[in-house]
């Protein structure tokens, strides 16, 4: 089941935007990512680090309060001491909370082991000092340095843990946004070139057979109703190449009965005005009697105009035939070059006439298969239209060539030539340029040179027309050599 060209569209769009909405959901995924990064950044990883230095200048205050009480046991000192060890405490709750569980957890819940350890050592250095004790021979000074100098190192080891981590969630956001562009960049891409292929092929599914359409249009416009189209398109053009077909169909059934009738009507006219032409020819010759001048002139009138009438029904019987196939032809080898200048011999008298210098240019050629009795009847008609509309003191050139794999002959006349527009109307039957391209005297009925482009075709070649409006026109037709 072929698919209709608006649901093809649909489609197309549909496969566009869920490319689009891919895009935006993975976007939107990495947006996500690097936010979650970024909260861990500024909301875990940089309060640690300040809680950490909290922490350190904290455990400061405690060595300091602690070593001016231990010389000086002045209560202010002891109340400072324990109000920097809250501090501490604070602090380290806080960093408890951000850490979670892991080695921050563990390394915080140490430096509150040692802080303890510490602040027990002072209390009992306190307690010995108030009751008069005896304290150790070193005191507690180098034990508590330790401890602290211990609760410090673990501190910078975590701060310098957690900097390192603010690095490298940084590069993970760095490498985060350069895959997404990357990847964004990618998908991108392919969406511009799989629209692009996308409208390429509906475009081409549509185009294609409206072009092999518009070819099979100038072909009937030509006369050419042979071949229905036969399209792999979609449903709506399919339809309209069936309509299509059923009119080409119903033109050459219309075609062929408009030949039958020009044949019939051209058949039936012809005896009669043969015997009427033969009876004005009896009465001229006096066979029916005396005539008068006045009856002898108007007599030869009635036969010139049974001659010219004779004149227009022969080629329209010939191209009914023609058409219709049943005209044979008679092919055997035979100088196509030959033929050319013979064709030219015979219309050399109505040149002179018209002092219109006939050129030839004729190259000796291999024999082709031909019926020389139709080939001569296209030269004349070809050389005597060219002889027709070049004006008296002109020039008509034929030519005959080989050109690779044909031979080409051509006729080029002086005359007024055809306007572009109309250079494909004048091998159709019963047409004719405009009266602006050829004068209105020369009006004839159209039919020489269809019946050339059959006899050409017949012959398996091919006929076209060059020409310019002022510059003259030139009829050239090519046959293949076998």
């Amino acid at each position: 089941m072929r698919i209709t060209i608006f649901s093809r569209l649909i489609l197309g769009n549909l496969a566009l935007l869920a490319i689009a909405t891919g895009v935006s959901l993975y976007a939107i995924l990495q947006l996500g990512h690097m936010k979650e990064v970024t909260r861990q950044i500024i909301q875990v990883d940089n309060v640690l680090i300040d809680l950490n230095r909290e922490m350190i200048s904290a455990i400061l205050a405690e060595t300091r309060y602690e070593k001016k009480y231990v010389l000086l046991p002045d209560p202010a000192l002891y109340e400072g001491f324990l109000v920097a060890h809250t501090d501490f405490e604070k602090s380290l709750s806080k960093g408890l909370a951000l850490a979670g569980t892991g080695p921050a957890e563990a390394t915080l819940k140490q430096v509150r082991k040692l802080n303890l350890a510490y602040k027990d050592l002072f209390d009992k250095e306190i307690n010995l000092l108030r009751t008069g004790g005896p304290l150790p021979k070193k005191g507690f000074a180098q034990e508590k340095e330790i401890l602290t100098n211990e609760a410090i190192g673990e501190l910078t080891r975590l701060n310098t843990v957690n900097q390192q981590r603010i690095l490298n969630r940084i590069r993970q956001l760095d490498e985060a946004g350069r895959k997404a562009r990357n990847l964004a960049m990618a998908i991108t891409a392919g969406a511009l070139l799989f629209g692009l292929a996308l409208s390429i092929g509906i475009t081409r599914s549509i185009t294609r057979p409206l072009s092999r359409m518009k070819k099979k249009t100038v072909k009937i416009a030509e006369g050419v109703f042979e071949g229905d189209l036969d399209l792999s398109s979609p449903p709506e053009i399919a339809a309209l190449a069936g309509a299509f077909n059923t009119m080409c169909r119903k033109l050459k059934e219309v075609d062929r009965m408009k030949s039958n009738f020009y044949a019939l009507m051209g058949h039936e006219l012809r005896t009669p005005l043969t015997s009427i032409r033969e009876g004005t020819h009896m009465l001229l010759e006096g066979l029916g009697g005396q005539v008068t001048a006045k009856q002898r002139e108007l007599l030869r009138i009635i036969s010139e105009e049974s001659t010219r009438l004779i004149d227009m029904v022969n080629p329209l019987l010939e191209l009914s035939k023609l058409e219709a196939g049943v005209l044979s032809f008679n092919f055997t080898p035979d100088d196509l070059s030959l033929l050319v200048a013979r064709s030219i011999r015979e219309v050399t008298p109505l040149a002179e006439a018209k002092t219109i210098r006939i050129e030839s240019a004729i190259e000796t050629t291999p024999p082709l298969a031909v019926d020389a009795e139709r080939m001569m009847q296209a030269l004349r008609n070809l050389i005597g239209n060219a002889l027709k509309f070049t004006p008296p003191g002109g020039r008509v050139q034929v030519a005959a060539i080989r050109a690779g794999k044909e031979i080409q002959i051509s006729v080029t006349d002086t005359g007024p030539g055809i306007p572009k527009e109309e250079i494909g109307i004048v091998f159709e039957k019963f047409r004719q340029a405009s009266p602006t391209a050829r004068s209105a005297k020369f009006q004839g009925t159209g039919l020489g040179l269809a019946i050339v482009r059959h006899i050409v075709e017949k012959h398996g070649g091919r006929i076209w027309l060059e020409s310019e409006v002022g510059a003259g026109s030139t009829f050239t037709f090519a046959l293949p050599l076998q």
